[in-house]
């Protein structure tokens, strides 16, 4: 039984429909490409935005790890008064640190022999007696007793974590100083204060500098 013929209209609604589906696939494949555009995208940015997170976290332990390493190779010393401050026992306020040996030295003017400490950390008033009487003479007070700090530069070698390592700081002693310039001469320890850290190249020209300094301020 053949087809009865389309007329013109029905032909052009048939080629219209035709047109419609046309454009209805081309949309489809269209939302295709964006949907996988955008699940890639996605996909990428939570990649990168991993990646980010691993590279600080990453960052993070390296400076952490940095932070520790320049921690151990610094040390911080704490003194206890002994004798009736006769000695200052000293120990490292890190106690997973050990103390190997101390060198002391004293600002060029005072004219003091530096002094080493070896096994048992320690400083003694006898020690500073020449340094402690220049710095009377020096600063113009040769006759007044009294409580006084004296800066010095303590070179501490220690061990952390197996490895040893050798660490500059200045630090104030402080004490008390009685009788003449020209008769005897008793110090008595009173304590140890932290000042700054220095350098082993500069440590010297620091401390010869804050001597220089106190004593100026004291004319």
């Amino acid at each position: 039984m053949s087809e009865t013929p389309k007329t013109p209209e029905e032909k052009r609604e048939a080629a219209a429909i035709r047109r419609r589906w046309i454009t209805l696939g081309e949309l489809l494949a269209v939302a295709a490409v964006v949907i996988s555009a955008l699940t890639f995208w996605n996909s990428y940015s939570e990649r990168r935005s991993s990646d980010a997170t691993r590279a600080a976290e990453a960052e993070e332990r390296a400076a952490a790890k940095a932070r520790d390493a320049e921690r151990n190779r610094r040390i911080t010393l704490r003194a206890a008064i002994a004798e009736d401050g006769r000695t200052l026992t000293v120990a490292p306020v890190d106690e997973d640190q050990a103390v190997q040996s101390l060198a002391i030295a004293f600002p060029k003017d005072l004219r003091a022999a530096p002094i080493d400490a070896v096994i048992e950390p320690r400083i003694e008033s006898r020690w500073l007696r020449d340094a402690a009487r220049a710095a009377r003479r020096l600063s113009g007070r040769e006759n007044q007793p009294g409580d006084r700090r004296l800066p010095v530069a303590i070179t501490t070698r220690f061990i952390t974590d197996g490895e040893t390592f050798t660490d500059v700081t200045l630090y104030d002693i402080g004490y008390r100083i009685d009788g003449s310039l020209l008769g005897g001469t008793e110090v008595t320890l009173r304590g140890l204060s932290q000042l700054e850290r220095a350098r082993a190249s500069n440590a010297q020209a620091r401390l010869d500098a804050i001597w220089q300094s106190r004593r100026s301020s004291r004319r």
